[in-house]
């Protein structure tokens, strides 16, 4: 039996179908033309230029011509409000929907316009932001770069011009550029090449400038960097760390290949080479280079006890950095700390007081005791550990003391954790005993990038491993000729050797023709060797990004 129900229909019709026909019903009325003066606000910002959006339907705009229907307009995504408002009266209601749905369009209008506003500011370009200071490149233009200490981890290069010409080199190219670089032979480029694919010489001297020399050796071990390097080499083999006779034999061949280097660098046929610990960089210079007629070796970062117990072993070395901030202070007239005093010398806390001596008070005056003395001194220095203030100069003979000084020190190898009884790293841009040739890795990568008129093609070349001074010149004069002139390059440095881009005190000015003409055979090409010898200029920084356009270089630090 069937129930009687209040507004049943046996012609029972889906809900979308039946607010479809009472839609009909409506534009039938002329419920739209009771809309037309809201429209009016609408097309004023229409014609202001607007972005407004249409209505999912619009009938006829009251001049004769039915309006344009939004073929993305479905009622299933219509407001709960406008579906409710089809069910009433058609002109009063459907005036109340024209309301719902020009309230919804202005909500739209400026949520599009915040939108807008936002993605605008977060694509413009960050010079745009930047303040004048910000954006500055603090160097001015130049044909040669100044000369860098600093190991580098990466270079990244970007240009215009394909970097194809670097990758996959020929056997008899790779085998070229060997004999080349244990050779010492120069290779002269022309200023642009045409086609760098099919230049023999350019890639010849590209493989070339990637060599260097390494000791100790494990190939499952990364042993540059050194500092801060406990996590990549946890879990590695190292059948040394309990077992003192093979730390014995290690430490044997270390000072073998130590000693090797010292005395190639002493008759110049080296011009430089690093021994990188677990806690400090050693950079050891022949005599020529920065301003200094003799050798120099510069430690940093260095600890209280380090310095302690290389005056102990009778090696004279200074704080350039203290005494540069010194003498600063003194040219500006600033007052001058006890403890910065105290951070030079000994005896400069010994003849702080030999005035009140001079004037015959020294007994009416209460002098702090011995004791209180070294507690200030020993709380100063204890400050700038591991900083780059610690910074150690030593020069002359000192530096062979310091040679034995390391090669006996126990603490130079860790004695727990994933380093220990592992050897420090050795690097040089030349060969030695028991060293091993390393190539840098080299890969060119193609993309595209967005720009004004489209997409562009960037390409890149990126080489990674540790790139020395002489290293880092020789690949930016082999862009230089085969990108034409310009390209740029992001530089990232490993910071603790930073610091030994600072000016050592020069005594005398050195005759540069004569520099030159003696370090002629210590494996640089000459054009490196003469950058190299420039005084350095960049102060505890190093470079960071170096743009060349035109021949001409930019470079930021």
């Amino acid at each position: 039996m069937a129930l009687s129900v209040s507004g049943y229909s046996p012609s029972f019709k889906k809900p979308p179908e039946k607010l479809r026909l009472r839609r009909k019903r409506a534009w039938k009325h002329g419920a739209t033309a009771s809309r037309t003066p809201e429209l009016a606000p609408r097309r004023a910002a229409r014609a202001a230029g607007l972005p407004l959006r249409p209505f999912p339907a619009v009938g006829n705009t009251g001049s004769g011509t039915p309006g344009r229907r939004n073929p993305f307009a479905l009622l299933d995504n219509r407001p709960a409000a406008a579906a409710e408002a089809l069910d009433g009266q058609p002109r009063g209601h459907l005036e109340a929907l024209g309301r719902v749905l020009d309230s919804n369009q202005e909500n739209d209008l400026l949520w599009e316009e915040t939108f807008t506003e936002r993605t605008t500011n977060v694509h413009l370009p960050k010079t745009l932001k930047l303040s004048p200071s910000e954006t500055d490149i603090p160097s001015s233009e130049s044909t040669e770069l100044p000369v860098d200490w600093s190991i580098k981890t990466k270079l990244l290069f970007t240009s215009s011009q394909p970097f194809a010409w670097a990758d996959h080199l020929k056997a008899h190219e790779e085998a070229q550029g060997l004999v080349q670089h244990c050779r010492a032979t120069e290779v002269t480029l022309p200023q642009s090449i045409q086609d760098p694919r099919l230049s023999t010489e350019l890639r010849c001297a590209f493989q070339q400038s990637l060599i260097y020399w390494l000791h100790p050796t494990l190939p499952w071990l990364p042993l540059f960097p050194r500092i801060g390097a406990d996590r990549k080499i946890a879990g590695k083999t190292n059948p040394w760390s309990n077992d003192e006779t093979l730390q014995h034999i290690l430490m044997s061949d270390w000072s073998v290949s130590f000693t090797s280097l010292y005395n190639l660098l002493k008759t110049k046929l080296c011009p430089y080479f690093y021994v990188c610990t677990y806690q400090f960089t050693v950079l050891f210079r022949a005599a020529g280079f920065s301003g200094s007629d003799a050798i120099t070796a510069i430690l940093s970062p260095t600890t209280r006890g380090l310095r302690e117990a290389m005056k102990n072993e009778g090696i004279e070395f200074s704080l350039p950095l203290i005494k540069e901030n010194v003498c600063k202070k003194k040219a500006s007239g600033t007052s001058l700390g006890r403890g910065e005093y105290q951070a030079i010398s000994d005896e400069d806390e010994e003849e702080s007081f030999s005035w009140l001596e001079e004037m015959g008070v020294q007994d009416k005056i209460k002098k702090p005791d011995i004791l209180s003395i070294k507690l200030r001194k020993e709380k100063h220095e204890v400050r700038m550990d591991h900083r780059p203030e610690s910074v150690v100069l030593v020069k002359g003979i000192n530096t062979f003391t310091l040679l034995n000084f390391l090669i006996n020190c126990k603490s130079l190898v860790a004695t727990s954790g994933p380093q220990a009884g592992l050897p420090p790293t050795l690097l040089s841009p030349v060969a030695f005993r028991n060293a091993t040739m390393q190539m840098l890795k080299a890969r060119s990568v193609n993309v595209k990038t967005q720009a004004l008129s489209g997409y562009k093609d960037q390409f890149s070349l990126e080489i990674t491993g540790p790139i020395m001074p002489h290293s880092l010149h020789c690949v930016t004069l082999l862009l230089k000729s085969s990108q034409g002139g310009s390209f740029s390059a992001g530089l990232y440095t490993h910071e603790p050797t930073a610091v030994f881009n600072i000016c050592p005190q020069v005594n005398k000015v050195l005759d540069k023709e004569s520099v030159l003409k003696e370090l002629a055979n210590c494996g640089l090409h000459p054009k490196t060797l003469d950058q190299l010898s420039q005084i350095p200029v960049l102060g505890k920084s190093s470079l960071r990004h170096v743009e060349m356009n035109d021949y001409i270089y930019n470079w930021r630090s």
